[in-house]
């Protein structure tokens, strides 16, 4: 277990060097996170760290700010630490908040990820070749680039995985067993993870050794996201949402769809309603990603939609509310969505549009979160609304229900 700590435990408890320490108020970091707090004395010594915990927890900190400490104290910095994670934006996200904690410290860094020209595949090159003492990278882009066989990963101290779940559903499980397999056994390995399935834990198994598992609430949203649900027929959706956006003034909206074709119908829809939207999705090029998310910090564009890899790989501050036009499949996937409103403590909306088919798959989510999310009605002018009944089986697009034989079990308690 972690040791108990005071609890006006603050960053200077931890003996970080000054020039870190000066990186941290620069960034405004004040008070540890829970995770924060459990994490980072298992990182500063050296044990193998198995953490499960949610985006917007302050997870990237936990595991950059040992690192940094690490290597400003190594004797050698070739190549110090390797960060993987699932997706270009997050690689990119890690590596601005190694820029900013690091930023007294001389510490360098390169970002690793596919879907750029050959000037950059060349830079990337160069980069792993000098040795920067921080990779962040997508396993996709780091194999191929490790083919070459230039590389020198000898002097390699830490390996961090992020969000290790999120790669096992993207197909990269294989690609970290290869990439782990060529790195010194003699390192530090550091996992995140917001769920544990097997899978991963046959991995915990196979590429640490004896780790510390840290678990913090996975499967809670934040306090301060006020949930709301509405039940409708498929076909009321578009006009529901109009409502809502017109009743919502928030500067930044998030609207989550279950598929990349949902997404670009959903995207001309609004464009057509004259709203300030873009879809975000994998067809856009690696540029036009960027320019977009951009765009979505600086509250020039209102309302970013994307699927659920959007979800755990955005950081942007201040989003008021977060609308899921299609229940997430995975209840996992519906924190992951909500999460990314009310961070730091402060205050969001986070409504889902429940058709009749997807009534099930949402009681699964509120079992999981152990409460009943407020379901208000609609007003009268969208004329009847479906009830809200996941004990029945109902066909997609239709009103007919069939008893199911499984027990049926009422939600927790209301929130």
């Amino acid at each position: 277990m972690p040791p108990e700590l005071p609890s006006k435990f603050g960053f200077s408890e931890f003996g970080f060097l000054p020039e870190l320490e000066q990186g941290l108020q620069s960034m405004g970091y004040k008070t540890p996170t829970p995770i924060q707090t459990q994490s980072i004395p298992v990182i500063l010594s050296g044990k193998d760290i198995v953490a499960c915990a949610q985006t917007g927890t302050g997870k990237t900190a936990a595991f950059l700010l040992p690192l940094i400490q690490h290597i400003l104290s190594a004797e050698k910095r070739h190549l110090n630490a390797l960060i993987i994670a699932p997706t270009r934006e997050l690689v990119l996200q890690i590596d601005q908040q190694i820029d900013g904690l690091g930023y007294f410290c001389g510490i360098s860094s390169i970002a690793i990820y596919g879907g750029n020209d050959g000037v950059v595949w060349s830079q990337q090159m160069h980069a792993l070749e000098q040795g920067a003492d921080i990779i962040c990278a997508t396993p996709g882009r780091l194999m191929a680039l490790m083919q070459s066989g230039k590389i020198d990963f000898s002097n390699l101290k830490h390996l961090v995985l992020d969000e290790a779940d999120r790669m096992l559903d993207m197909g990269f499980i294989d690609d970290i067993k290869n990439i782990a397999s060529k790195l010194p056994s003699t390192r530090q390995t550091i996992l995140f993870s917001a769920t544990m399935p097997l899978k991963i834990r046959q991995l915990i198994g196979q590429i640490s050794k004896s780790p510390q598992l840290i678990n913090i609430a996975v499967s809670k949203p934040a306090e301060g996201v006020k949930q709301l649900a509405f039940n409708v027929y498929e076909a009321q959706k578009p006009d529901v949402l109009t409502l809502h956006l017109k009743q919502y003034t928030s500067d930044t909206i998030l609207i989550f769809c279950s598929t990349k074709e949902a997404v670009k119908r959903l995207e001309r829809e609004l464009l057509k309603q004259q709203f300030t939207v873009q879809a975000f999705h994998s067809d856009l090029e690696q540029l036009e990603r960027e320019r977009v998310m951009r765009a979505f910090k600086s509250k020039q564009l209102q309302i970013l939609i994307g699927t659920d890899i959007l979800s755990r790989g955005i950081d942007v501050e201040d989003i008021g509310l977060v609308i899921n036009y299609t229940v997430p499949p995975d209840p996992e996937d519906y924190i992951h969505r909500i999460g990314r409103t009310a961070r730091a403590a402060k205050q969001g909306t986070a409504i889902t549009y429940i058709a009749p088919h997807e009534q099930r798959t949402f009681f699964k989510t509120e079992q999981l979160m152990g409460m009943e999310v407020e379901k208000p009605n609609l007003p009268a002018t969208f004329g009847e609304t479906p009830k809200y009944e996941p004990e029945v089986k109902h066909q997609r697009g239709t009103v007919k229900t069939n008893s199911l034989k499984k027990p049926f079990r009422k939600p927790f308690k209301k929130h």
